[in-house]
């Protein structure tokens, strides 16, 4: 299930993802990519949010990795500076990405092959001063319902 959403504003954008974080379960992952400075990190802040995760959300760029604590665990991670599959290896991630949280990663269409295979993917894009375009697009069954709710929900 493909479509796109569309935002006007940062606001907007929070409202969309503390829908979607309503729906959450734990082992939902999220991979955020698309325009710098397009929404990802302020998609992320709604998420927690929605979570109820009491801690601000800022981008995790040269830390890599945040930990939220909310209704569900937030892993947040920005793979943005990360260059090659072995760096990748080399965090040692597993747990965090087939464990007990919501896992969202900014970049994470670098390292596709390394992320769960049902996995919810958001691409962000420009569509003129203020407003979004995000393509949604769902890799596996859970992913696919969840996306289903969300646009019916939101």
């Amino acid at each position: 299930m493909d479509f796109v959403l569309t935002s006007d504003s940062p606001e907007s954008t929070r409202r969309l993802a503390a829908c979607l974080a309503s729906l959450l379960d734990a082992g939902d992952t999220i991979v955020l990519t698309g325009d710098l400075g397009a929404g990802k990190t302020c998609f992320t802040q709604g998420l927690a949010d929605g979570l109820g995760c009491p801690t601000q959300v800022t981008s995790p760029t040269f830390v890599i990795l945040h930990e939220l604590e909310g209704r569900l665990r937030l892993y947040h991670l920005d793979l943005y500076r990360i260059e090659t599959a072995r760096e990748f290896a080399d965090l040692g991630l597993e747990e965090t990405l087939f464990g007990d949280g919501v896992c969202v990663i900014e970049w994470g269409d670098k390292f596709a092959e390394e992320l769960p295979e049902d996995r919810l993917a958001l691409d962000f894009h420009f569509d003129g001063d203020t407003s979004r375009r995000i393509r949604v697009s769902t890799f596996g069954e859970r992913s696919s319902l969840l996306a289903a709710k969300w646009r019916g929900a939101c």
